[in-house]
């Protein structure tokens, strides 16, 4: 027998996105209409299970006029993390040491005590596969899916994604004419770990001269040769949009030093990538990294509709009595995705991608022999 549903949570994980604030827009207004209450969890799931460090209170009711103003807004205003793992959580031991707790449990318990029938996860894969397991476990779920990689396999699109590329667009066109002006190789790179869809995107749309994403090894000599002869041909300056995820042939992902407690974190390879060139090419060159600011910023209109639609879908699934499951959208259809098969495959640029072929029917190299 399904419980009704009348008080709400909702928790933003993860890396922020553009039109988050939306999505929380979104679901409180779609809530309220219900007559049901909903509140926001500080800061992923930190609200709960660190309420010392919340004196204004770890959970937030939301009302319509707190989120009236939000949805044009960067970032969350519930705040989010992406260390906040409840099932392996760095805890302080009494001798001072750290050592990884599960603390699922007591989380759970802080809904029980809340009296919250039900949560909505806003995050990537790595936020839902949390969520999953708290459904497992007996909570109620629905997800959102949040990631500018664009990467989850049940969606067509993710809200930041259309921000990001539109962003990273932007720089590419203003570094044009800088990179004429001074007749200079300039290589950007853009977030994208395992999928590279933002530097695909951006940089057909930006005119790049190559490409470089994380599902086609590249070969730096075939890089440099393809702009060499294009200088040749006459054209003296070049952009190359690098995703931070790629890697060279034979080789593996660029890797920043780690640090205690967290994954290996990406970052470098657009670096790397411009010394080689200018050593290969003879070109003065130069490195930009967009890096967060793909995640900041207001949301564009595309973000800000799928952020309210995502919301408000959200609110309908739970109304229909669904649990465990992720919204998403394939056009013209809102579907409801078990999370535990949303998460199963990551969406990662085919060979047979239109933007890719469209790119290499317009000269654009990827370092490869295609």
């Amino acid at each position: 027998m399904t419980i009704p549903v009348r008080r709400v949570a909702i928790n933003t994980g993860g890396g922020d996105a553009p039109g988050l604030n939306a999505v929380i827009h979104g679901a409180v207004h779609a809530a309220r209409g219900l007559g049901w209450q909903i509140f926001g969890i500080r800061d992923g799931y930190d609200g709960f299970l660190e309420p010392q460090n919340y004196p204004d209170g770890d959970l937030i009711e939301l009302r319509r006029s707190m989120v009236r103003e939000i949805s044009h807004l960067g970032g969350t205003i519930l705040g989010t993390t992406n260390r906040g793992n409840p099932f392996c959580r760095p805890t302080r031991q009494p001798d001072g040491t750290t050592k990884e707790v599960d603390r699922s449990d007591e989380l759970i318990g802080h809904f029980r005590r809340n009296k919250l029938d039900a949560l909505i996860a806003v995050g990537g894969d790595g936020s839902l596969s949390i969520a999953h397991k708290l459904q497992k476990k007996g909570l109620c779920v629905v997800g959102v899916p949040k990631t500018i990689d664009n990467d989850l396999e049940s969606t067509l699109l993710t809200f930041g994604f259309n921000t990001a590329v539109s962003f990273a667009t932007e720089c590419i066109d203003r570094l044009h004419s800088t990179a004429l002006a001074h007749q200079r190789l300039m290589v950007v790179e853009v977030m994208g770990r395992h999928a590279g869809w933002i530097a695909l995107q951006s940089g057909l749309a930006g005119r790049a001269d190559a490409i470089l994403i994380p599902e086609i090894p590249y070969e730096i000599e075939k890089v440099a040769a393809h702009l060499s002869r294009k200088h040749r041909e006459g054209k003296p300056y070049s952009i190359v949009v690098v995703a931070e995820g790629a890697k060279p042939l034979g080789g593996d992902v660029t890797v920043r030093s780690p640090e205690a407690g967290r994954s290996e974190r990406l970052g470098g390879v657009g670096e790397t990538v411009t010394a080689q060139l200018q050593e290969l090419t003879g070109k003065e060159s130069r490195c930009v990294v967009l890096g967060h600011l793909l995640r900041g910023g207001s949301p564009t209109a595309i973000d800000r509709i799928l952020g309210l639609t995502f919301g408000a879908a959200a609110i309908d699934a739970l109304s229909r009595g669904m649990d465990g499951v992720m919204v998403a959208i394939n056009p013209p259809r809102i579907d409801f995705v078990p999370i535990e098969k949303a998460i199963a495959q990551l969406k990662l640029v085919p060979p047979d991608s239109e933007f890719l072929l469209v790119s290499r029917a317009l000269g654009i190299c990827f370092g490869d022999a295609g």
